[in-house]
């Protein structure tokens, strides 16, 4: 693993440095590599050494990275030393590098570049996780995919550093658009019809009651009733709502297993509606409560009345708003989870909402509020399928399935496939979740179908045909090459690109567990896949003797392994044929 060789860089450096090498650890890092030269294997930072040293009249960065230099003596790890821009820069032994790196991946697994020393002393946290959170009696709509994706993500990375991970589901199933579905049923509903396909005739009632109500007064007045009585806690009421959401529920677990996602706890609004009460006493002792002319409660955290920092937390009728059943939610969590850090995934357009919350809750006397954090995100534009505006997940789905069986028939290569519409509808994710990570979360970005499914370039397609390329070497050449090997036939510049690049993934790894952002490993994996594809046309294992073959071998099956425990990483389940 990277870290051997970083540790024993830190310990020399340590010697001379008069330093501890875990101070050291974290300002040496991979050199990324170079398509126009052949790059050294680790660089340490100058500049970072010296950020704590205030001296201004300290002699030059250059000059002291020189001299640094010179002091410093290759050994059986390091071959090489030399200066770069601001860096010392260090060259490992090329049969150590070899043997070290695939002897690694091969004996960590699934758990490479997680055991690094830059995760060591890592305290395991218990972490909640609320993301999804689709509204119940409505068909998922495709605006919470990107919330299913980013949270899953976010929880495998957390799973893999190995924290404890609570997965939750927060539903909107509460709230006066369930009077209207109430009543909605009772007037269009069919029995057989909602156990057929819930979700779609839960929708086809949703909309012809709400066009009932526009010109129908008493629509309205029989939906604020059945609310009230569902607010009462009515038998009957509170009977037909629990089917509604047992039946919502029946259908996302369907959808998130298409997705490869699932929860831990299938939580609501409807959990809090008395909890919410407790809140609003809470703040009313506390004094935090302030009734307006209208009747509503809020509560002001600027303390000056700046109206920009008002937040509602109570309807003129006394019934709760979602900000204070969010406050209800997050007290019951912490009683019941004690949670090290909880981690809310919305779009961006709640950006404030989760601030007014964290802050009411630290003006509550709550410190852990300092836990909570918001993780938003931008917009998908123009989300279409050759029928129009898509507005459901699963009509997506379908698309992507369809289309990726449409392209995979066209291309020659194609192998016979057992399952092939688990396999289009694999990679066919895959495709969509590479162009959703690729930039930053926050940033909006414009969807195009023609883009996602292209075979070459930096897209989902591309790593998961690189993969299923990869596993058939495997197959095609077996594992009797893989016992042992001579690192002396990996010596190519295309063999030490990508053992260079394996040396990163640890890096890669504490970069997104840092900022919580998936590009880095997107970006990662693309570069590693585009690596393989230059060395599968130049490294022929065809051909070869046994001993040039079983090394390549070696080194096409550690490129394979590490792919496919990004992708995992990713939310995407790596093929092996297609």
């Amino acid at each position: 693993m990277a870290c051997g060789f970083r540790r024993a860089i830190a310990c020399q450096l340590s010697r001379v440095l008069n330093l501890p090498p875990e101070n050291l650890i974290t300002s040496i890092s991979a050199v990324p590599i170079s398509k126009k030269e052949e790059v050294a294997d680790f660089q340490l930072s100058v500049d970072s050494l010296l950020e704590e040293d205030n001296d201004h009249s300290r002699p030059d960065i250059q000059v002291q990275a020189k001299r640094l230099a010179e002091k410093l003596r290759c050994d059986t790890v390091v071959s090489e030393i030399s200066t770069g821009q601001r860096t010392v820069n260090f060259k490992i032994n090329r049969e150590l590098l070899t043997k070290t790196v695939l002897q690694q991946v091969i004996e960590d697994g699934s758990k490479y570049g997680l055991k690094s020393e830059l995760f060591s002393g890592l305290p395991q946290k218990k972490i909640v996780v609320e993301f999804s959170s689709p509204n119940v009696a409505k068909k998922f709509h495709v605006g919470h995919l990107r919330s299913t994706i980013i949270g899953n993500f976010i929880a495998n990375l957390k799973e893999a550093l190995g924290h404890q991970v609570i997965r939750i589901n927060y539903l909107g199933d509460w709230g006066m658009q369930f009077g209207l579905l109430g009543t909605g049923f009772q007037l269009f509903g069919y029995e057989e019809k909602l156990q057929s396909n819930p979700l779609q005739h839960l929708f086809e009632v949703y909309v012809q009651v709400n066009k009932e109500a526009a010109d129908d007064k008493s629509v309205v007045k029989s939906a604020q009733e059945f609310f009230q009585r569902l607010e009462l806690g009515d038998v009957q009421a509170l009977s037909l709502w629990q089917k509604f959401r047992d039946l919502s529920i029946e259908e996302y677990v369907r959808v998130y297993k298409r997705l490869g996602v699932y929860f831990d706890e299938y939580s609501g609004e409807s959990f809090y509606r008395e909890k919410s009460q407790e809140v609003l006493k809470l703040l009313e002792s506390k004094g935090l409560l302030l009734k307006t002319i209208k009747g509503t409660a809020v509560v002001d955290l600027s303390g000056n009345g700046d109206p920009s920092s008002i937040c509602t937390v109570m309807r003129s009728d006394g019934t709760s708003l979602y900000a204070t059943r969010d406050l209800a939610a997050a007290i019951d969590r912490m009683d019941k989870y004690n949670f090290d850090t909880m981690i809310y995934v919305t779009d961006k357009g709640q950006k404030k909402h989760f601030q007014q919350v964290f802050q009411m809750l630290k003006i509550m006397g709550y410190d852990w509020a300092e836990r909570c954090q918001h993780v938003p995100f931008g917009v998908v534009q123009g989300m279409k399928t050759r029928r129009g505006d898509v507005t459901f997940l699963e009509d997506v789905l379908n698309e992507i399935q369809l289309r990726m069986l449409q392209n995979m028939a066209s291309i020659k290569t194609t192998k016979e496939l057992k399952n092939p519409q688990e396999t289009a509808e694999r990679v066919g994710l895959a495709a969509l979740i590479i162009q959703d990570f690729k930039g930053l979360l926050l940033s909006d970005y414009k969807f195009s179908w023609d883009r996602v499914f292209q075979s070459h370039g930096d897209t989902g397609v591309f790593l998961q045909y690189t993969h299923a390329r990869l596993h058939s070497l495997e197959e095609t050449f077996g594992c009797g090459y893989l016992n042992d090997f001579n690192t002396a036939c990996l010596q190519e510049p295309q063999s030490v690109s990508i053992l260079q690049h394996l040396l990163r993934f640890d890096e890669v790894l504490y970069k997104s567990s840092q900022d919580l952002q998936p590009r880095h490993i997107v970006s990662y994996l693309l570069t590693l896949s585009h690596l393989a594809a230059v060395a599968h046309k130049t490294l022929q294992i065809k051909d070869s003797p046994p001993e040039v073959a079983g090394a390549r071998l070696h080194l096409f099956k550690a490129v394979r392994s590490v792919l496919a425990n990004g992708m995992k990483l990713l939310g995407i389940t790596p093929v092996c044929r297609m």
